[in-house]
């Protein structure tokens, strides 16, 4: 198994169509303990479910909008497993009125929840955790094609991602001298609950399965496979990379 006897953690999971989920499964099946992230206590029942009757997974909570609970995560974390051996970033969050319109109309506000949630996190992540991480170990987190494209609906998720790619980058040099690696995994439009709040979501959904490449269905099990790779030691070479899971749809010009 690739992930025999380690020990990571997947932040967040709403529900049994978060990729983030997808992610956390696989990394069980595949020999990992897994401390799995909820945003708060209402959440976290759904996640308890998603766990009855499975071994080798505990339970955490974080508010990402809450900048003292990420000394909280760390304690306990600390506490309960003492050191990571890779932790996935699967956060992403803009208020909805900032995906609706025009992206020129986003407020200061929108902009300053969205880039929080979604970016920073990251960064704030790797701040707290980094004395936890064992060397070699691997970070990922999740972004999408609308970082370098700009997408109708996207508006400014797509700067959130661009800056979450770039934060990855900068982290691989930060962390690279331990043998730490961080890159991002990008799958296509996937129907999980933040991205429904992208509207138009289904129809994006069958246009890259219509014009990608592989003229097959994709989701969150590919995009779970792809990070089992960027976990595991087989990619001991690779940080600061964009691994794309969308079909082969981010190569194509029409």
């Amino acid at each position: 198994m690739l992930l025999e006897g380690k020990k990571g953690l997947v932040l967040n999971v709403t529900n049994k169509n978060s990729i983030g989920w997808a992610i956390a499964d696989q990394a069980n099946l595949q020999g990992a303990t897994v401390g799995v992230g909820a945003q708060n206590e209402r959440l976290l029942e759904g996640v308890d479910k998603l766990l009855e009757g499975r071994e080798r997974f505990d339970t955490f909570t974080i508010d990402f909008s809450f900048e003292e609970q990420y000394k909280i995560l760390a304690d306990a974390v600390a506490e309960k497993y003492g050191k990571l051996d890779f932790l996935v970033h699967s956060v992403g969050y803009a208020p909805r009125e900032a995906l609706q319109g025009r992206f020129i109309d986003t407020t200061l506000e929108q902009f300053q929840i969205a880039m929080n949630a979604s970016a920073y996190s990251m960064v704030r992540l790797c701040q707290e955790l980094e004395p936890l991480m064992n060397d070699d170990a691997s970070i990922i987190t999740l972004s999408y094609l609308g970082s370098t494209r700009a997408m109708k609906s996207y508006n400014v998720m797509g700067l959130c991602k661009a800056a979450l790619e770039a934060s990855v980058r900068y982290l691989s040099i930060d962390l690279g001298e331990r043998g730490i690696r961080v890159n991002t995994v990008s799958p296509g439009p996937v129907n999980t609950i933040s991205g429904r709040g992208v509207k138009g979501i289904m129809g994006m959904i069958d246009h890259v399965h219509d014009v990608a490449p592989l003229k097959r269905p994709y989701g969150q099990s590919e995009a779970a496979g792809a990070a089992m790779y960027l976990l595991s030691d087989l990619s001991k070479g690779v940080t600061g990379q964009i691994l794309f899971v969308d079909s082969g749809y981010s190569i194509v010009a029409m």
